[in-house]
């Protein structure tokens, strides 16, 4: 059977080699057993290994592979379904603790991991493969150029293994940049020590202008005469870890209560 056409319009590249394909499977499957949720399959080269598992969804915003995958496998149309997993609420399918893997769209890769950092309570692994700059910004640490919003918030709730690199003649069409597949794993974290809303706009208001200094980059966060004495507010953003950021929520927290 001929393989669906890439829909380049969604940034799909389709992964054709089939050790690659087993490799995925197999770091996702020797980290748990955990029902499992399938993003953008495309033409099914993860699937075939993933559809006899009782607890298993493959969802895709793509018509044709839809249709494609529904008549490689007649037994499961109940497993292949159509849709926007950033759009889609999970709580039917997965009202427990699920996992995720996929070969992820590239333009919509950062996406779906802040909507894993919503689920972060039910999602506890995810294997998936990423463009390589966007899996090492996730899995850097601070001090790093690359190290970003999603390497904090991610970080935060989650242990990042960066597991290999891959060739962009492993797709089909293959893409203009490498690739890197890389593992997420809920760590023992269930809350931060702080307010958890106000850790991630403090994470996201000082990286909007990672050039300034945390002083000058969390100013919208702060009222007058606000103490800033830490030595935290002399560091960019790139230069805290997560538990400095989170010690930063804290002081901006206690400093924003009603006296």
């Amino acid at each position: 059977m001929q393989p669906v056409r890439a829909k380049k319009h969604l940034g799909q590249h389709f992964l054709k080699d089939e050790q690659i394909a087993k490799n995925i499977v197999d770091a996702l499957l020797q980290s748990t057993d955990l029902p499992l949720i399938e993003i953008g399959p495309g033409t099914g080269v993860l699937t075939k290994y993933l559809i006899e598992k009782e607890k298993f969804f493959a969802v895709d915003i793509d018509t044709e592979s839809i249709e494609f995958l529904k008549k490689v496998y007649p037994k499961h149309p109940d497993k292949i379904l159509y849709g926007d997993f950033l759009k889609m609420s999970m709580d039917n399918l997965f009202p427990e603790k699920f996992a995720i893997i996929g070969n992820f769209p590239y333009n919509i890769s950062s996406q779906i991991m802040f909507k894993v950092l919503d689920l972060r309570d039910r999602v506890d692994v995810v294997v998936g493969m990423f463009q390589k700059e966007v899996a090492e910004r996730m899995a850097e640490g601070p001090g790093s150029k690359v190290y970003g919003i999603l390497s904090v918030l991610l970080q935060a709730y989650y242990d990042i293994e960066y597991l290999f690199t891959v060739e962009p003649g492993a797709f089909t069409p293959p893409p203009k940049v490498k690739s890197a597949v890389i593992r997420f794993r809920r760590n023992a974290t269930q809350k931060l020590n702080c307010d958890e809303k106000l850790f991630f706009i403090v994470v996201k208001t000082s990286f909007n202008q990672r050039r300034k200094t945390i002083r000058n980059s969390v100013k919208p966060l702060l009222h007058d005469g606000f103490d800033t004495t830490s030595k935290l507010f002399d560091k960019r953003p790139e230069q805290l870890s997560v538990a400095q950021f989170i010690e930063l929520t804290q002081i901006i927290e206690q400093q924003r209560l009603p006296s």
